[in-house]
């Protein structure tokens, strides 16, 4: 299922203004030079910010994700003809053969089911060239990121061009270790309108991914820090033999 902050219309088109930050994806790109990527397909690309700045250093990019409004905001952005952009997921890919395959931010959490992400680790590895690489992140569930879920830690008031102010909180509904589920809330002060959207995340520990990418074939070459996150999350950097 797709959280409402990536498929409603009027969440889509403010997602880029109220996570402006995007500091994370450093890393991201690095990466892709230091693998000599000329080929990368992004998983959960949203509204195709990394997509973006792939292709601004001359690297072909595929860009998937199942929010179809997340993916016609990606599509109206400046140089957004330079990416393939594909609404879907990565279970059912075309016939790709990339260098890559990156899953930023929290994409890779928010495939909850055990099924669906065997299946997701599959799709990329078929569409993996030989010797190419999958990065992906995900918490520490030892750092219980979500006691800092909560309204008072998070409240903010966003002025965004063209909609007005939109004021935004996230409060913590459930944990049921591995999973976490919590609620955005977004009120806009334009005409009132209050949107709320839930969000499911699973915290794999270190050796339950190890051994999953194990299972799909993949050698797991490295697992780093987060630059922006150190100590709070692995980075897995994980090779099609």
């Amino acid at each position: 299922m797709t959280d409402e902050c990536f498929k409603h219309p009027r969440l889509a088109a403010i997602y880029d203004p109220l996570d402006p930050d995007r500091g994370d994806l450093d890393g991201y790109i690095r990466m892709a030079e230091e693998f000599g990527a000329r080929r990368v397909l992004d998983i959960g690309c949203g509204t195709g910010v990394f997509a973006l700045l792939l292709a601004d250093r001359g690297i072909e990019v595929v860009g998937v994700d199942p929010a179809q409004a997340s993916v016609d905001v990606a599509r109206g952005k400046p140089g957004s003809g330079r990416v393939r952009w594909i609404c879907g997921d990565a279970t059912a890919l075309p016939p790709l053969r990339v260098d890559l395959a990156t899953m930023t931010a929290n994409v890779a959490q928010a495939i909850a089911d055990p099924r669906t992400w065997r299946k997701t680790l599959r799709g990329v590895y078929e569409a993996l060239r030989p010797g190419g690489h999958l990065v992906f992140e995900t918490r520490d569930p030892a750092e219980r990121a979500w006691e800092e879920w909560n309204r008072e830690d998070s409240y903010g008031v966003t002025e965004i061009p063209g909609v007005g102010a939109v004021e935004s909180w996230v409060e913590l509904i459930e944990v049921s270790e591995p999973l976490v589920t919590f609620r955005s809330t977004y009120v806009f002060a334009a005409d009132g309108q209050v949107l709320t959207s839930d969000s499911t995340l699973r915290f794999r520990e270190r050796q339950e991914v190890e051994t999953e990418l194990a299972a799909q074939g993949y050698a797991v070459e490295d697992v780093r820090e987060a630059p922006d996150r150190p100590g709070k999350e692995f980075v897995f950097v994980a090779r099609r033999p």
